[in-house]
């Protein structure tokens, strides 16, 4: 029986590296944002929601993946779905009270995100198999 890409364990990949890369898109992005004058507080409903992210992400990192326990792993899965979760429901509840500061703030999130998770994925799937 042949083991696939997919289904091949892995170990975790430090995950430093592309949370620096998302940091540096938000980062890059106030000059952008000032230049498209699209206001630093669009860009710093963005850059605040990256952050909480990350601390929210932090915790849950010491919560116990690979731990001797499955229950740690679980907490770690239902707080990366409830942190999704949360931001979108900041972004959709700022987006009544103003629909460009949420749209700003979103975008740069989304940006900053897809950079990680790239970096993220390309870390764990080019690392050798767990032994």
């Amino acid at each position: 029986m042949s083991v696939g890409v997919f289904s091949t364990p892995r170990p975790l990949p430090d995950r430093r590296i592309p949370a620096v890369a998302g940091a540096l898109v938000v980062a890059l992005a106030l000059p952008v944002f000032v230049a498209a004058g699209w206001g630093i507080d669009a860009w710093g409903l963005g850059a605040g929601l990256w952050v909480a992210s990350q601390l929210v992400g932090a915790l849950l990192a010491r919560a116990g993946i690979g731990a001797p326990k499955l229950s740690g792993s679980g907490v770690v899965a239902f707080g990366m779905m409830t942190r999704g979760i949360a931001v979108m429901v900041a972004a959709i509840a700022i987006a009544s009270y103003d629909s460009t500061l949420a749209l700003g703030g979103a975008l740069l999130y989304a940006a900053a995100y897809t950079v990680e998770l790239a970096l993220s994925l390309t870390a764990y799937y080019s690392g050798g198999a767990q032994r």
